[in-house]
């Protein structure tokens, strides 16, 4: 089949196509060559465009809501962005680090720690970053963290070479200083809250001094004990300690027992001595005005009052229910011969025992001679 290729190629050029056109046996090579050439001229120029758009592309940045955009010109701080999309010039004029200042970093101090299941474990010690020398010159060895935030980026990024080994070495300082301040006995047990309060003050004055733009969170203690060699010594007084302790709180225990319950004692002695003093004083006075009246009432009546005293006297007597009595005639009573009952009156009440002389005094009275 003959092909017609002028008019193939004429019905191309006027669809647009930018295809070179097929070559047909026996035609030059050469120049369809030079002209594929001349139609491949202007790709440099869209390849050269296109990475212009992708140097000016590569100064938009994005600062996340907890990091601070910190623009460098020339490696010089130029200017500060917050959260937010943004654009500085591209690389090599302009530069853009984001720290993140809300995120609460740590440093360890003293030992070394691993992050298991999402939480920090202690692998090894440092000793010599935790062994410190007490007030007291005791050595102990001391484990702890510091926890801080980016408080100034600029200052945090510009004004000290590497913050963190910075920030570690100004924490041990201040630590030792606080232990140098303090006693083994105070590290070792009440003190410790003391001790992380008066570090974090310390080390964050030090910081300020410095400019690093550190804030301090906290500073906390992991361990501290006594060295290996003299642990065994130091539980044996943490021991006695409580001991004594614990016997001063039941010595207390024991006098704010008893203490009480004698001054109670004393108290109600007191208070019975005073009323049995009032009683007894009261009941002389009472006897003493009883016997006034009635001798008044006998230098008036002698006869009158003998005979009312008398009658009041046997109405006791013969009232007494506890009382054996024995009630005669005149004349049985000459005929008998007089009875006491010794038993009787050893174990009577007193009052049977002031009764009995006076019956024994009048036996005519007593054996019903009045009738």
């Amino acid at each position: 089949m003959n092909w017609d290729w002028e008019k193939l190629s004429e019905q191309k050029r006027r669809n647009g196509s930018s295809a070179p056109d097929p070559v047909r046996p026996g035609e030059d090579w050469t120049k369809k060559i030079s002209e594929l050439k001349g139609r491949l001229s202007g790709g440099p120029k869209i390849v050269l465009a296109v990475l212009v758009l992708l140097w000016l592309g590569s100064g938009i940045y994005i600062v996340e809501p907890d990091e601070a955009g910190v623009v460098q010109r020339f490696g010089a701080y130029a200017y500060s962005t917050g959260p937010g999309p943004h654009y500085h010039l591209p690389f090599p004029v302009e530069s853009v680090k984001t720290p993140k200042v809300s995120q609460v970093r740590r440093v360890e101090v003293g030992f070394r720690s691993t992050v298991r299941d999402g939480a920090s474990q202690p692998v090894r010690g440092v000793p010599e970053e935790a062994l410190m020398l007490t007030g007291d010159e005791n050595i102990v060895n001391v484990q702890f963290i510091v926890q801080y935030q980016i408080g100034n980026p600029v200052d945090y990024l510009f004004k000290i070479d590497r913050p963190d080994e910075t920030l570690k070495s100004a924490a041990e300082a201040a630590m030792r200083e606080v232990i140098g301040d303090s006693k083994i006995d105070l590290v070792l047990t009440s003190g410790k809250v003391k001790v992380q309060a008066d570090t974090k003050t310390l080390l964050q004055a030090m910081l300020n001094r410095y400019g690093c733009g550190i804030d301090v969170v906290a500073v906390q203690l992991q361990d501290v004990h006594p060295p290996k060699e003299v642990v065994d010594a130091f539980k044996d007084v943490a021991s006695a300690r409580e001991d004594k302790i614990r016997l001063v709180n039941e010595a207390d225990a024991y006098a704010n027992d008893v203490l009480p319950k004698a001054r109670g004692r004393a108290a109600a002695i007191l208070n019975e001595a005073t009323a049995f003093k009032e009683q007894a004083i009261r009941r002389a006075k009472g006897g003493a005005d009883r016997f006034s009246a009635l001798r008044a009432e006998y230098d008036k009546a002698a006869a009158v009052t003998r005979e009312r005293l008398y009658i009041e006297g046997m109405e006791a007597l013969l009232a007494n229910p506890e009382m054996d009595k024995l009630i005669l005639s005149d004349e049985a009573a000459r005929q008998a011969v007089p009875y006491l009952p010794l038993d009787a009156v050893r174990h009577a009440p007193r009052s049977q025992d002031a009764a009995v002389p006076a019956a024994k005094a009048d036996p005519a009275k007593t054996t019903g001679g009045r009738q």
